[in-house]
């Protein structure tokens, strides 16, 4: 996180300033079936979101905002294209943050209402602009799609908030090309101290997304760069707030919850360790509070050695395996009730 950045209030979050970065997620209902879209909500916020974004393409979708709200408990962000009367229309509507790219909103007179409504409703404007669209001249400009050319497109679309006496902003970059939205975020830290809401566009399903993302996320938060983020997977959305957390931990950005770590099983592994391995970050999802690393290993020769530096472990053997505290072994169980004496750990854990 950037210690410099500007501080934004979105609903009854914080972010800039060098406030925690916040894990964000995007609705895939159709936000005007409202019970849809709060059940999608409700289960992405026990998962750990904390900021949701729905779409807001027609002026059903765009009213739905205010039921929605009744029943959430996090800041809710309108996504808006090309229609301007639907950014208004959402923010009357309780939205409590609008994502446009005000280049396709309209004409100067129409971003200027929207800016007036932000206004009055003191909602921040977070500005949009993907490698996907960027302006003709500017690929002309630097002969392609570039780093640099995203940074000036997004800065052009600031400026145009800041010439309406506008500051009220949160800056997103995004590309699918995982090196140059790296370059573009490091170039843009240097241009704005706008709060950035950092991710990698369309980074594909759960395996290519997760890698790329990993990979483009660990660069820019490394770097300092970043105060919300959003791990873009086509699929189920829980997924991206599983992998944003797994991000934030292992960059020691976030701390709390429990650590897996697990042996990528050999020809010693007398036990179903993959099943294992499963099981065990399932069971660990209940037990979130706790802040402690839970080793899963697959063989007695070096389980315990390898399980050391953990709080608590498994290491199974043939149709058995051990039970292992702060690297000691405490007891040996059948290899059936492993799952069974790590939990009945787990719940006794302070």
């Amino acid at each position: 996180m950037r210690e410099n950045s500007k501080i934004v209030t979105i609903g009854n979050q914080v972010i800039g300033g060098g406030n925690p970065i916040l894990i964000q997620s995007m609705t895939n209902t159709k936000t005007e079936d409202v019970d849809a879209t709060v059940a999608q909500i409700l289960k992405l916020e026990q998962a750990g979101c904390e900021i949701i974004r729905s779409t807001a393409n027609n002026e059903a979708a765009a009213k739905s905002f205010r039921e929605i709200k009744k029943h959430i408990h996090i800041p809710i962000v309108a996504d808006i294209h090309f229609d301007y009367r639907l950014a208004i229309m959402a923010m009357e509507y309780g939205a409590d943050k609008i994502r446009i790219n005000p280049g396709n909103i309209g004409g100067t007179d129409k971003i200027k209402e929207v800016v007036q409504a932000a206004k009055h409703y003191h909602v921040p404007i977070r500005v949009g602009v993907n490698s996907g669209s960027l302006e003709k001249e500017l690929i002309e400009k630097y002969n392609g799609v570039t780093a640099q050319g995203i940074v000036e497109s997004a800065m052009d679309k600031v400026h145009i908030l800041e010439d309406l006496n506008f500051d009220n902003i949160v800056v997103s970059i995004k590309s699918s090309n995982v090196l140059m939205c790296v370059k573009a975020h490091e170039l843009i830290a240097q241009e704005t101290t706008y709060p950035l809401h950092v991710g990698i566009t369309e980074a594909g399903t759960l395996l290519r997304g997760n890698i790329k993302s990993a990979v483009g996320l660990g660069i820019i938060l490394h770097q300092g760069i970043g105060d919300t983020i959003r791990v873009s997977l086509t699929g189920d959305p829980i997924h991206e707030i599983v992998s944003a957390k797994m991000i934030l931990k292992t960059l020691d950005l976030r701390k709390g919850g429990i650590e897996v770590v697990s042996c990528p099983t050999c020809g010693r592994t007398s036990i179903d360790l993959i099943g294992l391995a499963n099981q065990v970050e399932n069971l660990v999802t209940d037990y979130e509070h706790l802040n402690i690393k839970v080793a899963v290993m697959g063989c007695v020769v070096n389980g315990p050695g390898e399980a050391k530096e953990a709080d608590l472990g498994i290491a199974g053997g043939n149709g058995e395996g051990l039970l292992i505290k702060h690297g000691e072994i405490i007891k040996k169980v059948p290899e059936d009730q492993l799952l069974v004496a790590l939990e009945d750990e787990l719940k006794k854990w302070k």
